[in-house]
Protein backbone atom coordinates (compact mmCIF):
# COMPACT_ATOMS: atom_id res chain seq x y z
CA UNK A 1 0.00 0.00 0.00
CA UNK A 2 3.28 2.35 0.04
CA UNK A 3 2.61 4.98 -2.72
CA UNK A 4 3.21 8.78 -3.45
CA UNK A 5 0.78 11.55 -4.99
CA UNK A 6 1.81 14.86 -5.80
CA UNK A 7 -0.28 16.92 -8.67
CA UNK A 8 0.25 20.98 -7.55
CA UNK A 9 -1.39 22.27 -9.92
CA UNK A 10 -4.16 24.97 -9.11
CA UNK A 11 -7.12 23.73 -10.96
CA UNK A 12 -10.14 25.54 -12.18
CA UNK A 13 -12.99 23.20 -13.77
CA UNK A 14 -16.21 23.54 -15.30
CA UNK A 15 -17.96 25.66 -18.02
CA UNK A 16 -17.20 29.34 -17.91
CA UNK A 17 -14.29 28.80 -15.48
CA UNK A 18 -12.08 30.20 -18.21
CA UNK A 19 -13.29 33.67 -17.05
CA UNK A 20 -11.06 33.47 -13.86
CA UNK A 21 -8.19 34.32 -15.65
CA UNK A 22 -9.35 37.82 -16.00
CA UNK A 23 -9.33 38.16 -12.01
CA UNK A 24 -7.35 35.33 -10.70
CA UNK A 25 -3.48 36.12 -9.23
CA UNK A 26 -1.66 35.59 -12.10
CA UNK A 27 2.43 34.46 -11.98
CA UNK A 28 3.61 36.65 -14.46
CA UNK A 29 3.08 40.21 -16.26
CA UNK A 30 3.50 38.52 -19.77
CA UNK A 31 2.31 35.84 -21.67
CA UNK A 32 3.34 33.65 -24.54
CA UNK A 33 0.48 31.85 -25.87
CA UNK A 34 1.16 29.02 -27.65
CA UNK A 35 -1.31 27.60 -29.80
CA UNK A 36 -2.16 25.80 -33.27
CA UNK A 37 -3.76 27.66 -36.38
CA UNK A 38 -6.41 25.72 -36.02
CA UNK A 39 -9.65 27.29 -38.01
CA UNK A 40 -12.21 26.76 -35.31
CA UNK A 41 -9.65 28.14 -32.79
CA UNK A 42 -9.62 31.36 -34.41
CA UNK A 43 -13.99 31.75 -35.73
CA UNK A 44 -14.55 31.26 -32.10
CA UNK A 45 -12.46 33.91 -30.96
CA UNK A 46 -11.03 31.97 -27.91
CA UNK A 47 -7.62 33.61 -28.73
CA UNK A 48 -8.61 37.09 -28.57
CA UNK A 49 -10.76 36.39 -25.68
CA UNK A 50 -7.28 34.98 -24.03
CA UNK A 51 -5.81 38.36 -24.74
CA UNK A 52 -8.79 40.12 -23.17
CA UNK A 53 -8.78 38.32 -20.16
CA UNK A 54 -5.24 38.74 -19.46
CA UNK A 55 -4.94 42.61 -20.18
CA UNK A 56 -7.69 43.13 -17.63
CA UNK A 57 -5.90 40.94 -15.43
CA UNK A 58 -2.68 43.15 -16.00
CA UNK A 59 -0.58 40.85 -18.48
CA UNK A 60 0.16 41.45 -21.51
CA UNK A 61 0.59 38.92 -23.97
CA UNK A 62 2.17 37.44 -27.45
CA UNK A 63 0.95 34.36 -29.65
CA UNK A 64 2.82 31.88 -31.40
CA UNK A 65 0.14 30.08 -33.66
CA UNK A 66 2.19 27.35 -35.58
CA UNK A 67 2.36 24.07 -33.43
CA UNK A 68 2.32 20.83 -35.49
CA UNK A 69 0.56 17.71 -34.43
CA UNK A 70 3.71 16.20 -33.73
CA UNK A 71 5.55 18.61 -32.07
CA UNK A 72 9.02 18.71 -32.46
CA UNK A 73 12.33 20.22 -30.68
CA UNK A 74 12.99 22.13 -33.61
CA UNK A 75 10.06 24.09 -33.34
CA UNK A 76 10.18 24.03 -29.42
CA UNK A 77 13.98 25.71 -30.09
CA UNK A 78 12.05 28.73 -32.31
CA UNK A 79 9.82 29.40 -29.29
CA UNK A 80 12.80 29.83 -26.85
CA UNK A 81 14.23 32.12 -29.10
CA UNK A 82 11.08 34.32 -29.40
CA UNK A 83 10.16 33.91 -25.58
CA UNK A 84 13.26 35.14 -24.52
CA UNK A 85 13.38 38.14 -27.08
CA UNK A 86 9.83 39.00 -26.22
CA UNK A 87 10.91 38.75 -22.51
CA UNK A 88 7.63 36.39 -21.19
CA UNK A 89 7.74 35.34 -17.64
CA UNK A 90 4.95 32.96 -17.75
CA UNK A 91 3.85 30.48 -20.84
CA UNK A 92 0.38 29.74 -21.47
CA UNK A 93 -0.24 26.41 -23.32
CA UNK A 94 -3.81 26.48 -25.02
CA UNK A 95 -5.62 23.47 -27.18
CA UNK A 96 -4.44 19.84 -27.13
CA UNK A 97 -1.53 18.34 -26.18
CA UNK A 98 0.48 19.39 -28.69
CA UNK A 99 0.01 22.76 -27.89
CA UNK A 100 0.72 22.51 -24.12
CA UNK A 101 3.79 20.19 -24.13
CA UNK A 102 4.96 22.57 -26.26
CA UNK A 103 4.60 25.42 -23.95
CA UNK A 104 5.71 23.22 -21.18
CA UNK A 105 9.15 22.11 -23.15
CA UNK A 106 9.68 26.31 -24.03
CA UNK A 107 9.19 26.95 -19.95
CA UNK A 108 11.97 24.57 -19.35
CA UNK A 109 14.26 26.13 -22.09
CA UNK A 110 13.80 29.72 -21.60
CA UNK A 111 14.91 29.58 -17.99
CA UNK A 112 17.58 26.83 -18.81
CA UNK A 113 20.72 26.67 -20.95
CA UNK A 114 21.26 23.84 -23.98
CA UNK A 115 18.33 22.89 -25.11
CA UNK A 116 15.07 19.98 -24.94
CA UNK A 117 17.51 17.40 -25.33
CA UNK A 118 20.20 17.95 -22.73
CA UNK A 119 17.16 17.34 -19.92
CA UNK A 120 15.50 14.42 -21.45
CA UNK A 121 16.33 11.22 -19.51
CA UNK A 122 15.68 8.26 -22.43
CA UNK A 123 17.07 8.23 -25.80
CA UNK A 124 19.86 10.18 -26.92
CA UNK A 125 18.93 12.51 -24.45
CA UNK A 126 21.48 13.79 -21.94
CA UNK A 127 19.74 13.49 -18.55
CA UNK A 128 21.11 16.82 -17.03
CA UNK A 129 19.85 18.27 -14.06
CA UNK A 130 16.90 20.75 -14.05
CA UNK A 131 18.82 23.78 -12.43
CA UNK A 132 16.52 27.23 -12.78
CA UNK A 133 13.00 26.53 -12.27
CA UNK A 134 10.77 26.88 -15.19
CA UNK A 135 8.46 30.01 -16.02
CA UNK A 136 5.41 29.65 -14.77
CA UNK A 137 2.89 27.22 -17.26
CA UNK A 138 -0.99 28.08 -17.38
CA UNK A 139 -2.88 25.46 -19.31
CA UNK A 140 -5.63 25.77 -21.13
CA UNK A 141 -7.23 22.66 -23.01
CA UNK A 142 -9.39 23.18 -25.61
CA UNK A 143 -9.81 19.12 -26.05
CA UNK A 144 -10.24 16.77 -23.10
CA UNK A 145 -7.79 13.42 -23.92
CA UNK A 146 -4.14 13.91 -23.13
CA UNK A 147 -4.30 15.25 -19.21
CA UNK A 148 -1.28 17.34 -19.53
CA UNK A 149 -2.37 19.57 -18.04
CA UNK A 150 -2.22 18.36 -14.76
CA UNK A 151 0.93 15.98 -14.86
CA UNK A 152 4.62 16.59 -15.35
CA UNK A 153 5.12 15.24 -18.72
CA UNK A 154 5.66 16.06 -22.42
CA UNK A 155 5.85 14.07 -25.43
CA UNK A 156 8.20 15.77 -28.29
CA UNK A 157 10.04 14.42 -31.04
CA UNK A 158 13.37 14.76 -32.02
CA UNK A 159 13.20 15.22 -35.82
CA UNK A 160 16.70 14.03 -36.54
CA UNK A 161 16.21 10.45 -35.15
CA UNK A 162 12.94 10.12 -34.84
CA UNK A 163 12.88 10.16 -31.77
CA UNK A 164 9.23 10.22 -30.36
CA UNK A 165 9.81 10.67 -26.37
CA UNK A 166 7.44 11.47 -23.57
CA UNK A 167 10.16 13.55 -20.52
CA UNK A 168 8.68 14.11 -17.47
CA UNK A 169 10.00 16.03 -14.44
CA UNK A 170 7.80 17.32 -11.28
CA UNK A 171 9.38 21.22 -12.13
CA UNK A 172 6.33 20.56 -15.55
CA UNK A 173 3.43 20.59 -13.65
CA UNK A 174 1.31 23.69 -14.63
CA UNK A 175 1.40 26.33 -12.17
CA UNK A 176 -2.47 26.45 -12.96
CA UNK A 177 -5.07 24.74 -15.55
CA UNK A 178 -8.40 26.11 -16.56
CA UNK A 179 -10.61 23.31 -17.91
CA UNK A 180 -13.69 24.74 -19.56
CA UNK A 181 -15.51 22.87 -21.56
CA UNK A 182 -17.38 25.76 -23.53
CA UNK A 183 -14.11 26.03 -25.10
CA UNK A 184 -14.17 22.65 -26.63
CA UNK A 185 -17.81 22.90 -27.91
CA UNK A 186 -16.38 23.17 -31.56
CA UNK A 187 -13.97 20.42 -31.46
CA UNK A 188 -14.57 18.10 -34.54
CA UNK A 189 -16.30 14.85 -34.03
CA UNK A 190 -13.16 13.06 -35.12
CA UNK A 191 -11.06 15.07 -32.98
CA UNK A 192 -13.24 14.53 -29.70
CA UNK A 193 -12.98 10.61 -30.60
CA UNK A 194 -9.05 10.10 -30.95
CA UNK A 195 -8.64 12.43 -28.03
CA UNK A 196 -11.65 10.36 -25.71
CA UNK A 197 -9.64 7.55 -26.52
CA UNK A 198 -6.34 9.06 -25.86
CA UNK A 199 -7.40 9.74 -22.22
CA UNK A 200 -9.04 5.80 -22.14
CA UNK A 201 -5.82 4.78 -22.96
CA UNK A 202 -4.31 6.31 -20.31
CA UNK A 203 -6.70 5.10 -17.54
CA UNK A 204 -6.55 1.56 -18.63
CA UNK A 205 -2.56 1.41 -19.30
CA UNK A 206 -1.87 3.11 -15.95
CA UNK A 207 -4.75 0.38 -14.55
CA UNK A 208 -2.86 -2.30 -15.40
CA UNK A 209 0.88 -1.06 -15.52
CA UNK A 210 2.90 -2.25 -12.64
CA UNK A 211 3.35 1.09 -10.88
CA UNK A 212 0.00 1.54 -10.25
CA UNK A 213 -1.27 2.99 -6.78
CA UNK A 214 -4.45 2.70 -5.50
CA UNK A 215 -4.74 6.30 -5.83
CA UNK A 216 -4.23 6.00 -9.46
CA UNK A 217 -6.72 3.10 -9.65
CA UNK A 218 -9.16 5.04 -8.37
CA UNK A 219 -8.61 7.86 -11.17
CA UNK A 220 -8.75 5.17 -13.89
CA UNK A 221 -11.72 3.73 -13.17
CA UNK A 222 -13.73 6.80 -12.67
CA UNK A 223 -12.17 7.81 -16.14
CA UNK A 224 -12.75 4.53 -17.48
CA UNK A 225 -16.73 4.83 -16.55
CA UNK A 226 -17.38 8.47 -17.23
CA UNK A 227 -15.75 7.92 -20.99
CA UNK A 228 -17.75 4.56 -21.28
CA UNK A 229 -21.15 6.63 -20.36
CA UNK A 230 -20.67 10.16 -22.19
CA UNK A 231 -18.08 9.62 -24.82
CA UNK A 232 -20.86 8.27 -27.79
CA UNK A 233 -22.83 12.04 -26.90
CA UNK A 234 -19.82 14.23 -27.12
CA UNK A 235 -18.66 13.08 -30.36
CA UNK A 236 -22.38 12.85 -31.57
CA UNK A 237 -23.23 16.18 -30.20
CA UNK A 238 -20.02 18.81 -29.71
CA UNK A 239 -23.01 20.74 -28.02
CA UNK A 240 -23.85 18.60 -25.14
CA UNK A 241 -22.07 20.34 -22.15
CA UNK A 242 -22.72 17.72 -20.38
CA UNK A 243 -21.51 15.07 -22.12
CA UNK A 244 -18.39 17.17 -22.95
CA UNK A 245 -17.84 18.38 -19.42
CA UNK A 246 -17.81 14.42 -18.24
CA UNK A 247 -15.31 13.85 -20.96
CA UNK A 248 -13.35 16.50 -19.58
CA UNK A 249 -13.16 15.32 -16.35
CA UNK A 250 -12.38 11.95 -17.42
CA UNK A 251 -9.61 13.47 -19.56
CA UNK A 252 -8.29 15.19 -16.06
CA UNK A 253 -8.40 11.69 -13.92
CA UNK A 254 -6.58 10.37 -16.90
CA UNK A 255 -3.92 12.97 -16.37
CA UNK A 256 -3.91 12.51 -12.43
CA UNK A 257 -3.44 8.64 -13.65
CA UNK A 258 -0.05 9.63 -15.44
CA UNK A 259 1.44 11.51 -12.70
CA UNK A 260 0.60 8.70 -10.54
CA UNK A 261 1.30 5.71 -12.38
CA UNK A 262 1.94 5.44 -15.70
CA UNK A 263 1.14 4.68 -19.49
CA UNK A 264 2.46 1.38 -20.81
CA UNK A 265 3.91 -0.07 -24.21
CA UNK A 266 0.37 1.01 -26.61
CA UNK A 267 1.98 4.25 -26.26
CA UNK A 268 5.01 3.26 -27.11
CA UNK A 269 4.30 2.20 -30.09
CA UNK A 270 1.61 4.73 -31.09
CA UNK A 271 4.81 7.56 -30.36
CA UNK A 272 6.80 5.15 -32.74
CA UNK A 273 4.20 5.48 -35.35
CA UNK A 274 3.94 9.59 -35.05
CA UNK A 275 7.78 10.00 -35.32
CA UNK A 276 7.80 9.17 -38.59
CA UNK A 277 3.96 10.59 -38.99
CA UNK A 278 3.95 14.42 -38.62
CA UNK A 279 0.36 13.61 -40.17
CA UNK A 280 -1.08 11.13 -37.48
CA UNK A 281 -3.11 12.71 -34.31
CA UNK A 282 -1.76 10.49 -31.34
CA UNK A 283 -5.08 8.69 -30.67
CA UNK A 284 -5.75 7.50 -34.15
CA UNK A 285 -2.34 5.45 -33.58
CA UNK A 286 -3.30 4.34 -30.49
CA UNK A 287 -7.08 3.22 -31.61
CA UNK A 288 -5.31 1.45 -34.72
CA UNK A 289 -3.28 -1.22 -32.18
CA UNK A 290 -5.14 -1.08 -29.32
CA UNK A 291 -7.98 -3.99 -29.83
CA UNK A 292 -4.86 -6.32 -30.24
CA UNK A 293 -2.45 -4.81 -28.01
CA UNK A 294 -5.14 -5.33 -24.78
CA UNK A 295 -6.05 -8.99 -26.36
CA UNK A 296 -1.97 -9.46 -24.57
CA UNK A 297 -2.69 -9.32 -20.81
CA UNK A 298 -6.24 -10.86 -20.25
CA UNK A 299 -4.84 -13.60 -18.93
CA UNK A 300 -2.32 -12.14 -16.90
CA UNK A 301 -4.54 -9.63 -15.30
CA UNK A 302 -8.00 -10.81 -15.35
CA UNK A 303 -9.36 -9.26 -11.99
CA UNK A 304 -8.44 -5.73 -13.42
CA UNK A 305 -9.76 -6.57 -17.09
CA UNK A 306 -12.93 -7.78 -14.99
CA UNK A 307 -13.36 -4.14 -13.19
CA UNK A 308 -12.27 -2.26 -16.54
CA UNK A 309 -14.70 -3.99 -18.56
CA UNK A 310 -17.84 -3.26 -15.66
CA UNK A 311 -16.64 0.37 -15.80
CA UNK A 312 -16.47 0.94 -19.27
CA UNK A 313 -19.23 -1.20 -20.20
CA UNK A 314 -21.91 0.05 -16.84
CA UNK A 315 -22.63 -3.55 -16.49
CA UNK A 316 -21.42 -5.07 -13.05
CA UNK A 317 -21.87 -8.58 -14.63
CA UNK A 318 -19.18 -8.03 -17.84
CA UNK A 319 -16.09 -10.41 -17.74
CA UNK A 320 -12.36 -9.98 -17.98
CA UNK A 321 -12.91 -11.94 -21.69
CA UNK A 322 -15.07 -9.53 -22.86
CA UNK A 323 -13.29 -6.39 -22.28
CA UNK A 324 -12.17 -5.92 -25.85
CA UNK A 325 -15.60 -6.35 -27.35
CA UNK A 326 -16.81 -4.09 -25.45
CA UNK A 327 -13.52 -1.75 -26.29
CA UNK A 328 -14.45 -2.38 -29.80
CA UNK A 329 -18.09 -1.52 -29.54
CA UNK A 330 -17.32 2.10 -28.21
CA UNK A 331 -15.00 2.52 -31.12
CA UNK A 332 -18.01 1.74 -33.60
CA UNK A 333 -20.06 4.03 -32.15
CA UNK A 334 -17.57 6.58 -31.97
CA UNK A 335 -17.07 5.69 -36.13
CA UNK A 336 -13.00 5.39 -35.82
CA UNK A 337 -12.93 1.27 -35.48
CA UNK A 338 -11.64 0.86 -38.82
CA UNK A 339 -9.18 3.39 -39.27
CA UNK A 340 -6.31 2.53 -41.41
CA UNK A 341 -2.89 2.90 -41.33
CA UNK A 342 -2.81 3.32 -45.31
CA UNK A 343 -4.80 6.29 -45.18
CA UNK A 344 -2.43 7.99 -43.22
CA UNK A 345 0.68 6.85 -45.40
CA UNK A 346 2.22 4.14 -43.54
CA UNK A 347 3.47 1.36 -45.54
CA UNK A 348 3.56 -2.41 -44.41
CA UNK A 349 7.29 -2.41 -44.69
CA UNK A 350 7.50 0.44 -41.71
CA UNK A 351 6.45 -1.93 -39.13
CA UNK A 352 9.41 -3.48 -38.10
CA UNK A 353 11.11 -0.01 -37.88
CA UNK A 354 8.33 1.41 -34.98
CA UNK A 355 8.62 -1.72 -33.58
CA UNK A 356 12.29 -1.08 -32.85
CA UNK A 357 11.92 2.48 -32.45
CA UNK A 358 9.47 1.88 -29.43
CA UNK A 359 11.61 -0.68 -28.38
CA UNK A 360 14.83 1.16 -27.93
CA UNK A 361 13.41 4.66 -27.22
CA UNK A 362 10.74 4.24 -25.17
CA UNK A 363 11.47 0.73 -23.56
CA UNK A 364 10.69 1.75 -19.94
CA UNK A 365 7.10 1.34 -20.49
CA UNK A 366 7.57 -2.77 -21.15
CA UNK A 367 9.32 -2.96 -18.09
CA UNK A 368 6.33 -2.19 -16.38
CA UNK A 369 3.35 -4.06 -18.35
CA UNK A 370 1.78 -7.63 -16.69
CA UNK A 371 4.59 -8.60 -18.67
CA UNK A 372 6.90 -7.53 -20.96
CA UNK A 373 6.09 -7.76 -24.48
CA UNK A 374 8.62 -9.35 -26.72
CA UNK A 375 9.80 -7.73 -30.26
CA UNK A 376 7.81 -10.87 -31.75
CA UNK A 377 4.79 -10.25 -29.89
CA UNK A 378 4.85 -5.91 -31.01
CA UNK A 379 4.66 -7.31 -34.59
CA UNK A 380 2.24 -9.57 -33.97
CA UNK A 381 0.30 -6.66 -33.03
CA UNK A 382 1.49 -4.61 -35.39
CA UNK A 383 0.92 -6.69 -38.55
CA UNK A 384 -3.13 -7.84 -36.96
CA UNK A 385 -3.55 -4.04 -36.80
CA UNK A 386 -1.97 -3.05 -40.43
CA UNK A 387 -5.03 -2.24 -43.23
Amino acid sequence: MNHEFFVPTQMYFGSGCLEKLGSVKLPGKKALIVTTGGRWLLEEGHIERIKTLLKKNGADSIVYNKIQTNPGKRQVEELTRLCREEQCDMVIGFGGGSSIDSAKSVALTAANEGDLWDYVDSGSGLGREIKNKPLPIIAIPTTAGTGTEVNPWVVITKEETNEKLGFGAKELYASMAFIDASVMRSVPPMLTAFQGFDALFHAMEGYIAEVATPISDMFAIKSISLLGRNLVRAVKDGGDLKAREAVALASTCSGIVEAVSNCTSNHSIAQAMGAYHDNLPHGAALLMIADEYFKCFEDIVPKRYGEMAKALSGNPDAKAEELVKILHELEKECGVEALKMSDYGIREEELETFCSNAMEFAGELFEIEPKPLSKEQVMEILKKSYR
